[in-house]
């Protein structure tokens, strides 16, 4: 039982690391990189399809995107999604394939990204306390109906407690690395 209850806290625990890694992906960061354009949804004869599945997206540098349809006639659908997409990118379309610069980012713009992934991070750890928590009320109600001493108890919370310091670790050490990326130029 106690086993179940720390693995299901270490799986919730990763599932707020995924989702921060995930979060953290669609911080821009000045550099052109495929995931930003990730939640990007393109009609694909009435059907919304991911951009990256009705093309071939490329960063020939680290200031612009290239972006190839795989059929000609997606070229106006791609460059409407992008318009409608909240990523601040015009899109250029040449007739083939559409550019997209990524402008540089002012000092006040990279301290509100900044201020962003701050929250983001915040949001993690508590997603990581709740597992804490979920896992040590599960630890009490066994001990209330007397299935593990008060000594196992014990044990238990203090494994969940390492195991949620490691993990909110990982998150401070992820939001340290984020940060920098921003603020370089």
């Amino acid at each position: 039982m106690l086993d179940k209850m720390k693995s299901d806290a270490k799986n919730s625990m990763e599932k707020a690391i995924q989702a921060l890694v995930n979060e953290l992906k669609k911080v821009r960061t000045g550099r052109a990189q495929v995931s930003m354009l990730d939640n990007i949804k393109v009609n694909y004869y009435g059907q919304l399809t991911p951009l990256n599945q009705v093309s071939a997206i490329s960063t020939p540098d680290a200031k612009s995107f290239l972006i190839a349809p795989w059929e000609q006639p997606m070229l106006k659908e791609i460059e409407q999604s992008i318009i409608k997409s909240d990523i601040g990118l015009a899109p250029i379309n040449d007739g083939k394939v559409i550019r997209l610069k990524v402008p540089d980012l002012t000092e006040e713009r990279r301290k509100d990204l900044v201020k962003q992934t701050k929250k983001m991070v915040e949001d993690a750890k508590v997603a990581v306390r709740m597992a804490r928590r979920d896992a040590n009320e599960a630890a009490k109600k066994l001990l209330k109906d007397k299935a593990i001493s008060e000594d196992e108890n014990k044990r238990a919370q203090d494994e969940i407690q390492k195991v949620t310091d490691q993990y909110i670790e990982k998150v401070d050490k992820m939001a340290a690395d984020k940060e920098k990326e921003i603020m370089t130029i």
